[in-house]
Formats: C-alpha cells, sequence, structure tokens
C-alpha cells in the first residue's frame, strides 16, 4: 500500500473519530476570507474549546459514512470546507459562526451534524440562538433566587412593623 493511501486513512480515522466524539461538527465554507479574518476565527474557537479543521471533502465524505452520515454526500460538500467540532457544548461552535458572520458576510454557514443528526443551514441558524449554558444557568439561578429573595425581603418588613408596634 503506497504511502499516501495510508496517510489518507490515518486522516480518515481522525475524522471518524472527531465526528464520533464531537456533540457538534459545524461545516462553513470559508471562501474569501483573508488570512487575518480565518486567524481571528480561530482564536475565538480555540478560547470557547471548539476545534476548526480543513479536510478534504472526499476524505470527509468517507469517514461521515463509516459514522452513518449519509447527508455529509457530494451534493453538499463542495467547495472549500472547515468543519468546527464542539465537544463540551454543542451551541457553541453554531453560536459563534453565527456571530462572526455578522461582521464577515463571506463566511457561509453551510450544515451541521448535531449530537448524531443532521442539521441543515437553517437548523444550524436556530441552534445559534440558544444562549450559552453558562447564560441559561444564571438564568435559573435568577429565577429561583427572585421568590426567595421576596419572602425574605417580606419577613424583614414584617419583622420591623411588629417591632414597631410593641415599642
Amino acid at each position: 500500500m503506497s504511502k499516501a493511501i495510508q496517510l489518507k486513512e490515518q486522516v480518515v480515522a481522525e475524522i471518524t473519530d472527531k465526528l464520533q466524539k464531537a456533540a457538534s461538527a459545524i461545516v462553513v465554507d470559508y471562501r474569501g476570507l483573508k488570512v487575518e479574518e480565518v486567524t481571528e476565527l480561530r482564536k475565538q474557537f480555540r478560547e470557547a474549546g471548539v476545534e476548526y479543521k480543513v479536510y478534504k471533502n472526499t476524505l470527509v465524505r468517507r469517514a461521515a459514512k463509516e459514522v452513518g452520515i449519509s447527508e455529509l454526500n457530494d451534493e453538499l460538500l463542495v467547495g472549500p470546507n472547515a468543519i468546527a467540532f464542539g465537544y463540551d457544548d454543542p451551541v457553541a461552535p453554531a453560536r459563534i459562526i453565527s456571530e462572526f458572520m455578522k461582521t464577515h458576510p463571506k463566511l457561509e454557514l453551510k450544515m451541521g451534524i448535531v449530537e448524531g443528526e443532521f442539521y441543515d443551514k437553517s437548523k444550524v441558524e436556530e441552534l445559534s440562538k440558544i444562549p450559552s449554558r453558562e447564560a441559561l444557568i444564571a438564568k435559573l439561578l435568577g429565577s429561583l433566587k427572585a421568590p426567595m429573595s421576596n419572602f425574605a425581603y417580606m419577613l424583614d418588613a414584617l419583622i420591623k412593623k411588629h417591632e414597631e408596634g410593641q415599642a
């Protein structure tokens, strides 16, 4: 077996592994972005714990077939594509891409795989609007704190009123 074939098999195995481990994998067309812009995008991904890689479409198709994702086919995987793999937060790659696209319209969102399910462009856009895990936890804690705080203020007011009545 030639060295080139062995290298391709290793890359396919790497992509397969990433597709299986990742909570989400979002595919974008990066055509038209300048080096500085791609560097900025990669920095944002790194800070969020997202891995951003460029692979040959044929190798991605082979890996997707091995994982059982038939939607990543010849019709959808055309042109220069990059994949953002989110391991901890499945929403992070979509959110970062969506925000980045507001200032860099040349970046094009194509599709994604979220927890083994295929998402087309519109579903990925919807996914990007979900707040981060930290924001959702903060909202939950705020919702739990508000009634307790109100109850504490009411008790304090009752105690003060009772003390004023006795004095």
